[in-house]
């Protein structure tokens, strides 16, 4: 039996739980939310309703980038904004919805760490000997979101417009606990990022699903090659976060043992110490 979770950052916030696009009209559709389960019902004018399988009562929701949304407790703030998916000449992309046996926490952890790129994405995202990252800067913004910049990377096909191998620019914002977005180089307009947020729903303390959202610029590409690119990418990684021991991920800094390469890492563990984020963690007192 999940554990509910009894974290108010988490419970009166917002969570993807579903991708709008692939609600089937009429047939309710179970899903799971913080160890809460969910019955999703679409009609055909559009209308959602999610309402909790324990005890029936409704949930709030919300449809916004193509998502549907829920949010179990009273939501404290909006729904986060993604101002490149207002901008005409993007893509907006969902990269499906991936379930993962593990913490939400070391999927969001996962997407921050660009040391296994070489080793995990070998032809694409990286490759020996081009292993080293390289000192960047991490800071926690007046938004209250861990910032990673600086960030650089070689990377042999950095996105499907990448004719050769280039250094790529990266951008890393941890938005919320189970929220992460990231911001790389375009290979054809290099005053402008691609964007991929990374939508974690935490299912219970070991399962996530993972609902990309991917803001590409739409030059030299179309709409399901970048799906595609995505997909293939996080296929990649999805049995690398299924071989996480422990599943949850531990927050005491003596639990795991940190290099440099890792410092946006430690900057997310001591974020969600302080904010007393514990559902999908081990706590540092424990």
């Amino acid at each position: 039996m999940a554990t509910h979770c009894s974290d108010r950052v988490l419970l009166n916030d917002w969570h993807v739980v579903a991708d709008g696009s692939a609600l089937p009209a009429n047939v309710p559709f179970s899903t799971c939310l913080l160890g809460v389960d969910l019955s999703i019902s679409a009609r055909n004018d559009g209308a959602i309703r999610i309402v909790r399988a324990d005890t029936g009562a409704r949930v709030n929701s919300v449809q916004r980038y193509g998502f549907l949304w829920a949010c179990l407790g009273k939501p404290e703030r909006d729904i986060l904004y993604i101002p490149e998916a207002d901008e005409p000449d993007r893509h907006l992309v969902s990269g499906g919805s991936i379930a993962v046996k593990v913490s939400g926490l070391r999927a969001v952890e996962n997407f921050l760490d660009m040391g296994h790129f070489p080793f995990i994405h070998t032809g694409w995202l990286g490759e020996e000997p081009h292993t080293e990252v390289v000192p960047y800067k991490v800071e926690i913004t007046n938004q209250d979101e861990v910032l990673a910049t600086e960030c650089k990377f070689y990377q042999p096909i950095a996105s499907p417009t990448a004719r050769k191998g280039m250094i790529v620019d990266y951008i890393y914002k941890v938005i919320r606990p189970y929220t992460v977005a990231l911001y790389k180089s375009n290979p054809l307009q290099k005053d402008r990022l691609d964007v991929i947020t990374l939508f974690v729903q935490p299912v219970d303390e070991e399962n996530c699903v993972a609902h990309p959202y991917l803001c590409y610029l739409k030059d030299g590409m179309d709409a399901a090659t970048v799906r595609s690119f995505m997909q293939l990418i996080f296929a990649q990684d999805k049995p690398i976060l299924e071989n996480q021991v422990p599943k949850r991920l531990p927050l005491d800094p003596r639990a795991e043992t940190p290099i440099r390469a890792d410092a946006v890492s430690v900057y997310y563990r001591r974020w969600l110490r302080d904010r007393a984020v514990t559902y999908g963690a081990i706590p540092a007192h424990a």
